[in-house]
């Protein structure tokens, strides 16, 4: 007889979700990649992963990840170690480092924006 209950079910996600009905106030690290729908103040470190902020996303915190899209809005500095992509829809207020900066159409910046550093120039 197949015991199927006695092995630990394993859940394997591409990406952590931070949800539009949610409001974090503190310190966010993720060891994988993090996309942001919802609220968030404080800072938020992904490392050596992506760090995508939703068209809903609010977020009032410092950035650091390896590549960041951004299509909601940030207020903070933001600092990557490949890329920043702020989208039609994005906004930052607040200072941008990263090797490789893309800002599309519609799209707002108030603040600095340091890019075309190599990968180990554009550290915390």
């Amino acid at each position: 007889m197949k015991n199927d209950t006695a092995a630990p079910l394993t859940e394997r996600r591409a990406v952590a979700w931070i949800g539009k009905g949610v409001r974090i106030e503190g310190k966010v690290i993720s060891a994988e990649d993090l996309v942001i729908d919802g609220q968030v103040e404080g800072s938020i470190e992904v490392s050596d992963h992506n760090l995508s902020i939703g068209a809903s996303g609010a977020i009032r915190a410092d950035l650091f990840a390896r590549r960041i899209v951004i299509s909601g809005s940030v207020t903070g500095s933001v600092k990557a170690l490949e890329r920043v992509d702020l989208q039609a829809t994005g906004s930052v207020t607040g200072d941008i480092t990263a090797p490789r900066f893309v800002m599309a159409d519609g799209a707002a910046i108030a603040g600095r924006v340091d890019a075309g550093a190599s990968r180990g120039n554009a550290v915390r």
